[in-house]
C-alpha cells in the first residue's frame, strides 16, 4: 500500500524456490536455514507464499488484477497432489482467487498481457496467450470432464525377468577374463599423411 495502486496489475511470485520445499524437509521438519534470505535466516516466508501474497494484494485493492508466476504457481496451475497435506488440492487459481497464472518461461506472455491490459482489455477476456491459465465459469465448447476416480485396470502383462533371480551363462564362475600371462602388446601406427592430389585438398588446421 505504501507504493500506491498499481497501474496495470499485481505480479505475485513465491520466489526462486517453492516455499514449502524451502521451509520443510522431506520428513516435514523445519529447515534451519534459507539460502534465498539474507544471512540464511529461515522462516521469513510464509507457508504457501503464493496464496498469502495474493490475499494481501486483494485486501489492498480488490479491483486490481493479480497475475501469478514462478515455480510454485506453475506447478500448481491445475489440480495436483500435495505432499505436505497428503491430499489432492485444487488449482492455485481457485484457492488464491487470482485472475491469471503465467507458467513456464513467462517473459513474452507477460509482456503481451501487460500491453493488452494497458489498452483497456479486461483480464478475463485474455484467453489466447500461450503459457497462461485462467478460471472460467463453464467448460469451453467441445470440452468434457473425465472422472479420474475410474481406474483403468491393466490387461495381461508378460512377466518381467528377474535380473538376479535367473541363472546367467556365466553363473558357473568360470574365468572369462584373460590371465595376466596371456596379455599381448599392441602397437598402433599413426596414419600416413595423405598426398595432396588433384581431387584432394589439404585439411584445415583448427
Amino acid at each position: 500500500m505504501r507504493l500506491g495502486k498499481p497501474n496495470l496489475f499485481f505480479g505475485v511470485t513465491a520466489g526462486n524456490m517453492d516455499s514449502m520445499i524451502n521451509r520443510y524437509t522431506a520428513d516435514r521438519k523445519l529447515r534451519h536455514d534459507d539460502a534465498y534470505t539474507p544471512d540464511n535466516v529461515a522462516g521469513k516466508r510464509p507457508d504457501r507464499a503464493t496464496l498469502v501474497y495474493t490475499q494481501r494484494c486483494k485486501e489492498a485493492w480488490k479491483d486490481v488484477p493479480v497475475i501469478l508466476g514462478g515455480i510454485e504457481a506453475s506447478l500448481r496451475r491445475t489440480a495436483h497432489y500435495d505432499y505436505w497435506s497428503d491430499t489432492v488440492r485444487r488449482s492455485v487459481l481457485v484457492d488464491s482467487k487470482a485472475d491469471m497464472l503465467i507458467f513456464g518461461n513467462g517473459e513474452r506472455p507477460l509482456v503481451e498481457v501487460a500491453h493488452r491490459l494497458a489498452q483497456g482489455e479486461p483480464v478475463g477476456n485474455i484467453r489466447d496467450v500461450r503459457n497462461t491459465a485462467i478460471m472460467v465459469k463453464e467448460a469451453l465448447p467441445g470440452w468434457s470432464g473425465v472422472d479420474s476416480r475410474i481406474i483403468d485396470m491393466p490387461g495381461k502383462i508378460d512377466p518381467i525377468p528377474h535380473p538376479y533371480g535367473d541363472d546367467l551363462p556365466c553363473a558357473d564362475n568360470k574365468p572369462v577374463a584373460p590371465k595376466k600371462a596371456e596379455a599381448k602388446a599392441v602397437v598402433v601406427q599413426p596414419p600416413r599423411p595423405e598426398a595432396v592430389g588433384k581431387n584432394l585438398r589439404p585439411a584445415a588446421v583448427l
